[in-house]
């Protein structure tokens, strides 16, 4: 990839209900179609279904029937996306955003400039500073 990329940044977030702390971010995937995107999410929902109970796991087979278009559509149209789910007291949260992916610069079979060859590593272990 040597320019920008339109793309799709997906991630799975996890939040205990009970507890007052923040979300736990779990999973996340760059993807470069809207269909790559929302395929991310079904394929997770099909995983956990089986485990989830009888209510979270009826609105993860309804995503996956009618809310999965609706995602797709909106994804099309560069819309971001989320999947909520609740299994007792944990939510489960997918998003999906639309995002331009920049390409990095490599560094191999690039010239350094001359200062680079210059830097020599301190030999001694580095002691922080006390404060008076």
């Amino acid at each position: 990839m040597d320019k920008p990329q339109r793309g799709y940044w997906c991630e799975c977030w996890t939040e205990d209900l009970t507890e007052q702390t923040r979300p736990v971010l779990r999973a996340s995937f760059d993807a470069y179609s809207a269909p790559q995107a929302d395929r991310w999410v079904a394929v997770a929902l099909r995983t956990i279904s089986p485990a989830l109970d009888p209510d979270a796991s009826q609105d993860a087979w309804e995503w996956l029937y009618d809310g999965r278009i609706t995602t797709r559509k909106a994804l099309l149209r560069a819309e971001p996306c989320t999947v909520t789910l609740t299994q007792a007291r944990t939510r489960l949260t997918w998003t999906i955003r639309p995002v331009i992916f920049l390409p990095l610069a490599h560094r191999q079979g690039a010239e350094l400039p001359s200062c680079a060859h210059d830097f020599k590593p301190h030999t001694e272990p580095h002691t922080p500073q006390q404060a008076d």
